[in-house]
């Protein structure tokens, strides 16, 4: 197994990182919307990821650690552990780049993102989320088959892809006071603050995690990695028990805080989402406008950048989300 790279992202592997994906990632739009402003009073400003490709920012973090292993580990191969967005991101970026892939996703994973990384070419592996470690399954596997592993968030590079998202909204709308960004495993969240300091961007940066799975809120507070038990919420990309060290690291050092949104208050963003802006956004990608709205944070006359970080569900499920 090829060892992770032990040095942390830096502001500089961003800006980096953006131009490695020029041309390969979509530079996705930022939408506005008049009735978000009324609810908050404030200007707010949508960085939809749910228009990337494999319908989530994952892509970019996954395209750009992939873009810098070397022919011979190309050749083995590389694997990842994921839910969903994050293995369907590795098995686009391997077959663009012409690598085997192997994910290993949860058996109760959505049945769309599982189908979509099986589409893309990538070899799935499923397990028990409940009874199984899915990091102890990858390793062993990697060790076996000689595959680079690639894990969602700790990994340098692909947080420093992360990071290009946010670096793009604060790129076309300067001037921003808060930005509200979805939290995992904190890959997002991480390459995010690195963003913001590559632009030297004064921003508030806040992380949003599900109510129900607030392990980095915990660790935020008490200054070390708390780890929790497998959360249960519909923001099933926001999953994870604790936050990776590389990510901790770099929250702990710059964030100004995360604040949580229940599952009604994302089902509440899912609508929003769906009958004034038009856009099919996923639970997890709703959190940092849930966040927003109901984290307690007074936003009144100030310019807003949320994160829309994905769109990937599954319809049926989708269709109760809006109907209950």
């Amino acid at each position: 197994m090829t060892p992770i790279a032990p040095h942390a992202p830096t502001a500089a592997d961003v800006l980096a990182a953006a131009q490695r994906l020029q041309g390969v990632a979509h530079r996705t739009p930022v939408l506005h919307s008049g009735m978000a402003d009324e609810l908050l009073g404030a200007q707010l400003f949508f960085k939809c990821e749910n228009l990337q490709r494999t319908g989530s920012f994952k892509f970019r973090g996954a395209y750009n650690a992939l873009a810098q292993l070397d022919a011979a580990q190309r050749q083995r191969g590389v694997l990842t552990f994921s839910a969903g967005n994050h293995a369907q991101a590795i098995a686009l970026a391997a077959r663009l780049l012409d690598i085997p892939a192997l994910v290993v996703m949860p058996e109760d994973a959505a049945a769309a993102k599982m189908a979509a990384a099986r589409s893309y070419g990538a070899q799935v592996v499923t397990y028990n989320r409940f009874s199984e470690d899915r990091e102890a399954i990858s390793r062993r596997i990697a060790q076996e088959r000689g595959m680079a592993l690639i894990p969602p968030s700790e990994h340098p590079q692909v947080i420093a892809g992360q990071g290009t998202a946010a670096l793009e909204l604060l790129q076309e709308v300067p001037r921003l006071h808060y930005l509200f960004v979805p939290v995992g495993g904190g890959g997002l969240f991480a390459g995010s603050l690195l963003a913001r300091q590559a632009l030297g961007s004064s921003c508030e940066t806040w992380g949003v995690e599900p109510e129900a799975a607030n392990d980095a809120q915990q660790s935020l507070r008490s200054g070390q990695i708390v780890q929790i038990a497998e959360p249960r919420t519909i923001a099933d990309g926001a999953l994870s028990t604790a936050l990776s060290p590389l990510a901790f690291a770099l929250i702990g050092q710059h964030a100004e805080g995360i604040t949580t949104a229940s599952d009604p208050q994302l089902v509440q963003a899912l609508r929003f989402f769906a009958e004034r802006m038009k856009t099919v956004v996923e639970p997890t990608g709703a959190l940092a406008f849930a966040g927003a709205r109901h984290g307690g944070i007074e936003l009144r006359g100030k310019r807003v950048g949320i994160i829309v970080s994905g769109g990937n569900v599954d319809l049926a499920r989708y269709a109760r989300f809006l109907s209950d």
